[in-house]
């Protein structure tokens, strides 16, 4: 141990682990961060190796016990129906069947929709219907032979400490200088702080900052595999990521029909993943979001106040120096269409996610960090209970560049800070005016882009500064833009003299349409990068639970074009719905026209009917030879990989192959026929070029 490990040893007994025992079994295991550690904490919270050794043999096995992967569901079921119970580590959804008046429960991998469950599970804890919570569940076996389901709820405790106390946490951490706890707090989110510099270490704290200041509004753009959605889908039980799909506003707003309030109602953060990607139909939803950004209420129906904080995080995929010294793009380009200006200038930061390094075992750490459940806790009690803003005003002092909502940006992004890195008590003078400094550069880049996208003046204040303790103006300069013309002046249309009287005398009825002359400004922007749109690109995204819009073909047909070979590795084509999938992409691959021979490796167990498959599969390929396709179906009890490869290059990996649908309760439900109607389980997508 070093001198933080054993000061953190020392202050917070019971409360810390080596990150390294996470490493260790986080590979072999689809958990989030928090549950894992929650096992560990039980187990290995000590710095005693024979106990540490023991407690992972522990950890191990309550995994090997009671955590269900995707592909034993069916041995799971049995298991309850065998024993009578059994516990899981599952993550438990509950959702109200309206013609059926009552809730149902479902836990993510144990394959059952129709779960019964106790109205005080429920009552008691909201976030079960509003994206489902992490928990050990107890589940029995029903044998009344008349009721209409299996399996019920008998017991269930969500996954996060049962007591936590704000008063020690305080008085613990004032024994430790800043960088001490900064480095504590990046060794609990797995980073070793040493191999990070200052820059890029304030960065991962200003991704925290949406868990700990209520209705704090940030945006972060940059290439892919960099953690940006870890911290809302593994570090805290209190934020839910929201990947992809369609936004919708009963969901995240308000509910009419159930007279409920939606996400941000139930969650301290909601956080948008691959926002590129977000479809908002309902031009409604836009208006409630810009009213819930800036100032945390919105009515519909009903007048709505709540606390979530709503992130946004997404992929960059242009070169940051040529879109900055450009005068046709801006680094807002990835957003929807239905963004617009209003909404970027509620984003009280943009963080520059293009400098944050790649995800790799270099920079993660094998010292002791807080278990991330018990700094999540602290995160939240901070959230609901703590309010910073009164002492960062009498502290701060802004220049006249800074609006309205610069300034209020401004400060709730110091407010984060010092709740993060200061919970105990304020700030040196040098210390603070590093957070202004950081807090004023990240609403500056907000403040540059829409500076570009707009034709006026309105946002052209864009030379934010803030006064130091000495009294002199700093002004805050973003690194990528500081030399960049095209965002510091950027160019502006001129409206040219129009003789209005003459225009009147000539045509009394005409309208008058002043000539717009727009100076010529050098686009430093080479050519190619406009077309990069129309190039396929690399995906890596996740589906979550129960969202809608992913079918086979929105997925991969792209990546299809020109193939004439597709082989496909998947051990689980052999249950009856599972061959109606198969079936499914096998439609995709005639609709391609090119695609000339299909190759299926899949595998078995003793419990498969081998002549049930081979009958079905003949049938599939007698019905493909008429459409000029051959189906090769090979068997292999010991395939695990799933991965579809094509022959044009690329490859197609999706976590639980292509198996990722939910049964759907009836085949006269919406979503039973179209796959992108048909609700998901979640799964992870990697589609790649072969090296």
């Amino acid at each position: 141990m070093d001198e933080l490990d054993s000061k953190l040893n020392l202050n917070f007994d019971g409360k810390v682990l080596r990150k390294d025992l996470l490493h260790r079994i986080k590979k072999g295991t689809n958990v989030p961060t928090f549950v894992l550690e929650f096992l560990l904490a039980k187990y290995c919270a000590s710095n005693d190796q024979a106990e540490i050794d023991a407690g992972m043999d522990a950890v191990l096995s309550s995994l090997q016990e009671n955590y269900v992967k995707p592909d034993e569901a069916n041995a799971a079921q049995s298991k309850v129906a065998t024993k009578g119970k059994h516990r899981f580590i599952d993550k438990v959804h509950v959702r109200y069947v309206e013609k059926e008046k009552r809730h149902w429960a479902s836990l993510e991998n144990f394959n059952s929709q129709r779960i019964a469950i106790s109205e005080k599970f429920y009552r008691d804890n909201d976030r079960l219907l509003e994206g489902g919570i992490w928990a050990e569940v107890t589940l029995s076996h029903n044998a009344i032979e008349e009721d209409d389901y299996a399996f019920y709820i008998e017991d269930m405790r969500p996954i996060q400490i049962s007591r936590f106390d704000f008063d020690r946490y305080l008085e613990a951490a004032g024994k430790f200088t800043r960088d001490e706890w900064m480095a504590a707090i990046l060794r609990t989110v797995g980073l070793e702080p040493s191999k990070l510099s200052k820059r890029v270490s304030l960065h991962f704290i200003a991704r925290l900052a949406a868990l700990v200041e209520p209705n704090f509004n940030y945006i972060e753009l940059g290439p892919r595999g960099t953690g940006k959605s870890y911290f809302f889908s593994e570090f805290s039980p209190y934020a839910t990521l929201i990947s992809g799909g369609q936004a919708t506003k009963s969901a995240l707003f308000y509910n009419n029909a159930r007279r409920k309030v939606g996400l941000v109602g139930y969650w301290d953060t909601v956080a948008f993943d691959e926002v590129g990607g977000i479809k908002v139909k309902d031009p409604d939803t836009i208006q409630i979001m810009k009213d819930f950004m800036a100032n945390g209420r919105f009515s519909r129906g009903a007048e709505v106040i709540a606390d979530a904080s709503l992130s946004f995080v997404g992929n960059f995929d242009l070169s940051i120096s040529q879109v900055v010294n450009s005068v046709d793009h801006d680094l807002f380009q990835p957003l929807p269409e239905q963004f617009d200006l209003a909404i970027m200038d509620r984003f009280a930061a943009y963080i520059p996610g293009w400098e944050m390094p790649k995800n790799s075992s270099e920079f993660l750490t094998s010292s002791y960090g807080f278990i991330t459940d018990y700094l999540a806790e602290a995160f939240h009690y901070q959230f609901k209970h703590t309010n910073r803003y009164e002492e960062v005003s009498k502290r701060i002092k802004l220049g006249r560049s800074v609006e309205g909502r610069d300034e209020k940006g401004i400060k709730k992004t110091v407010c984060a800070f010092l709740k993060i890195l200061h919970p105990h008590g304020s700030p040196t003078d040098e210390e603070f005016e590093e957070y202004v400094a950081y807090a004023t550069e990240c609403r500056r880049r907000v403040k540059e882009q829409m500076n570009k996208r707009k034709p006026d003046d309105e946002f052209a204040k864009i030379n934010l500064s803030y006064f130091n303790t000495s009294g002199q103006e700093i002004i805050v300069y973003c690194p990528e833009s500081k030399e960049a013309i095209a965002t510091q002046q950027p160019t502006r249309k001129n409206l040219s003299d129009v003789n209005i009287a003459e225009v009147s005398e000539k045509s009394p009825e005409a309208k008058i349409i002043p000539e717009v002359k727009i100076l010529e400004v050098i686009d430093v922007l080479p050519e190619s990068i406009h077309e990069v749109d129309s190039e396929l690109k690399e995906q890596h995204f996740t589906i979550l639970y129960n969202d809608i819009g992913y079918s086979y073909e929105s997925i991969m047909a792209p990546y299809l074009t020109g193939a004439k070979s597709v082989l496909i590795e998947d051990p689980y084509i052999r249950m009856s719905h599972q061959i109606q999938n198969f079936v499914r992409f096998c439609e995709v691959l005639v609709k391609v026209g090119t695609v000339k021979k299909i190759t299926l490796t899949t595998g078995y167990d003793d419990k498969t009917q081998l002549a049930e498959i081979a009958e079905k599969m003949d049938e599939l390929k007698q019905s493909l030879i008429e459409s000029d396709l051959e189906l090769e179906v090979k068997l292999n009890p010991n395939i695990h990989d799933r991965e579809i490869k094509v022959d044009n290059g690329w490859i197609i990996k999706i976590g639980r192959g292509l198996d990722f649908y939910q049964k759907p309760g009836g085949w006269f439900e919406i979503g039973s026929n179209d796959f992108n109607l048909r609700k998901c389980l979640e799964t992870k997508v990697d589609i790649f070029r072969s090296t």
